[in-house]
């Protein structure tokens, strides 16, 4: 397995680890009446997003930011993978860019405005470095 590949594998299980950062306070938050109900919004009273506290409804949209991202970055990783061209700079992205999706929870969850915009542009164009990197 490719490194990118491996980087890829511990970004998905950085995903799993978001969704239970995100899980754990919205459940106790919005209790099983609304998390295990078919989420119909006008029996709920709206998006649950809206229901939650303001820290929970940040873990709520990281989760989903990384969901975008992960589809570039896995796109960028089984590319440079079937193609062969692992480098130490693809690998070198490959890192970057998990290490910015870890930066990016508490960053988004506490608020820190702009450092949350600054750390998912570095995730970003690590992965495009990656895309380009496999076009050259």
């Amino acid at each position: 397995m490719t490194l990118e590949l491996t980087v890829l594998t511990l970004a998905a299980l950085l995903q799993v680890v978001q969704y239970v950062l995100m899980a754990v306070p919205a459940n106790i938050e919005l209790g099983p009446g609304k998390t295990l109900s078919p989420r119909d919004r006008h029996r709920l009273g709206g998006d649950l997003q809206d229901q939650v506290s303001v820290p929970t409804g940040r873990l709520i949209r990281a989760l989903n930011n990384h969901f975008e991202g992960l589809i570039l970055f896995t796109i960028a990783c089984v590319v440079i993978a079937l193609t062969d061209q692992s480098t130490p700079f693809t690998a070198s992205c490959a890192w970057v860019y998990l290490v910015a999706r870890i930066a990016y929870i508490p960053a988004y969850a506490f608020g820190l405005s702009p450092w949350r915009s600054l750390i998912w542009a570095v995730g970003f164009l690590a992965t495009t470095f990656m895309l380009f990197a496999a076009l050259i």
